[in-house]
């Protein structure tokens, strides 16, 4: 993928892989583990990606099958501070949505932060539309449930 003279790849990604961009976005919060990854892709559905130039990875999109068969989760996803804004992150969501859509999944959702207004503006920007807010401690946690219909979904 190119996006203003910044050429990336897009490639299926091992849980090692995505706990280590994981360790380098610093809006999460809490220490993750292999095992955070590995128990919740364990026995699903899965897709799991990363973007990368030249071996070095850039970023990472991760989702499993919701226990509606029809819906995708968009679990967890993020792009290295010093590599945003060279298109990274939609081209991973537009893979992620593709591939959704070709495996027959309906719907396609996630949820963010309410302290993280550009993962809001991310979504409305590609289509997605808030479907509920889930009160969790202060209101900079409320999570914002976010979804898009896929249409055109293979038969």
């Amino acid at each position: 993928m190119t996006s203003t003279n910044f050429t990336f790849t897009i490639r299926e990604a091992s849980p090692s892989e995505l706990l280590w961009i994981h360790e380098r976005i610093p809006e999460f919060s809490g220490k993750a583990t292999l095992d955070f990854y590995t128990e919740r892709l364990k026995d699903r559905v899965f897709l799991a990606l990363v973007a990368e130039k030249e071996e070095e990875l850039l970023g990472f999109k991760v989702g499993y099958q919701d226990t509606s068969p029809d819906t995708f989760y968009s679990w967890m996803g993020g792009v290295r501070p010093e590599f945003r804004r060279f298109g990274i992150a939609d081209a991973l969501a537009e893979y992620q949505e593709t591939w959704a859509k070709e495996k027959g999944f309906n719907h396609i959702y996630f949820k963010t932060r309410n302290r993280l207004p550009t993962m809001i503006t991310f979504g409305l920007k590609r289509g997605f539309k808030i479907i509920e807010i889930i009160p969790k401690g202060e209101v900079d946690d409320y999570r914002v449930v976010m979804r898009k219909e896929l249409l055109g979904k293979s038969e």
